[in-house]
């Protein structure tokens, strides 16, 4: 009977686990989400010998709908990225060409920088799409984190192996993450810093993910400003909605 009991309590404890790692990744996810967010950004790529900034503004409704919108330089202005569920297109002003991102393109590097499509389009979901294991604590910037260790699971088409994940406790703030490839290789990190009050949440508003294999280089997103929470209307995210964004 004690054999049975210690089981019991072993596999509740283990199902407790997971669920509070879910959650702590759900949290952190609606945490920068919102229901709806409205977003003016300035992306920096930077390389050893070169740097390069692009302005750019996002809505995103959920997890199922976003919108980005280039607004510089002058040779990039007006290209547009649209999701719609788990479909991703992207508008070139230039070719007046609309074309439907298939799923294998969702890993390649959004716009030359060092972030995925996936990244900025979030195709997959951290919450849907991974299995969550608590694998310890750790202290980032004066903050006591969580460590979540993300694996796919089986059905999800998602970019990475596996994921580890530092969450703040107090606030859930995603302050670092490692990305990892299907064979376990180290492939990107991602930093966060600039904690700010932004509409009335607390945030991270400058994210940096680093290459693990390039020295010198990385691409730095900085949240100029964000709204939370404004009503956006379905019709808003279509393809001809894309043509006419300013």
């Amino acid at each position: 009977m004690k054999f049975l009991l210690s089981i019991v309590s072993t596999t509740f404890f283990y199902i407790s686990f997971a669920q509070n790692a879910t959650e702590i990744v759900k949290q952190a996810d609606d945490k920068m989400r919102g229901e709806t967010m409205q977003a003016e950004l300035l992306v920096r790529t930077i390389r050893p010998a070169w740097k390069r900034e692009m302005q750019c503004k996002t809505w995103m409704k959920g997890t199922s709908m976003a919108m980005i919108l280039i607004k510089s330089p002058a040779k990039d202005k007006g290209i547009v990225f649209l999701k719609r569920k788990k479909e991703v297109w992207n508008w070139m002003p230039v070719l007046e060409r609309t074309i439907k991102l298939p799923p294998s393109m969702m890993s390649q590097s959004w716009m030359g920088t060092d972030f995925t499509n996936d990244d900025l389009v979030k195709e997959s979901s951290v919450v849907q799409d991974y299995i969550h294991t608590m694998i310890g604590d750790t202290i980032i910037q004066n903050r006591s984190c969580y460590i979540i260790k993300m694996i796919p699971k089986d059905e999800a088409a998602v970019v990475w192996g596996k994921v580890v994940m530092c969450i703040d406790k107090k606030d859930f703030l995603e302050l670092h993450s490692r990305f990892y490839d299907e064979e376990g290789k180290l492939i990107n990190i991602m930093n966060s810093f600039n904690i700010k009050q932004m509409d009335g949440r607390l945030i991270p508003t400058r994210f940096e993910m680093i290459p693990a294999d390039k020295d010198g280089q990385k691409t730095e997103m900085i949240y100029k400003s964000v709204l939370y929470n404004k009503p956006i209307d379905d019709s808003f995210f279509t393809i001809e909605r894309m043509k006419t964004l300013q």
